[in-house]
């Protein structure tokens, strides 16, 4: 998950125990981001950063795969 969001511009503020903060500067706009470091995320958490990161599911498969 942190790779793919690294990949549309976010980069790591600060890491709190097993949770990392990202955030990224677009037109102005601070989105800030904090992530699971885990192997798995569930279901909910997950579309639920997606969400804030206004990355869409069909967005964030392409950018995994490459």
């Amino acid at each position: 998950m942190e790779k793919v969001l690294r990949k549309v511009g976010f980069f790591v503020v600060s890491q709190e125990s097993s949770h990392i903060k990202l955030r990224r500067f677009t037109g102005g706009v601070t989105q800030t981001v904090i992530v699971p470091d885990h192997r798995v995320i569930r279901k909910g958490t997950f579309h639920g950063i997606l969400r804030l990161a206004q990355l869409s599911l069909k967005d964030f498969l392409k950018l995994y795969r490459e």
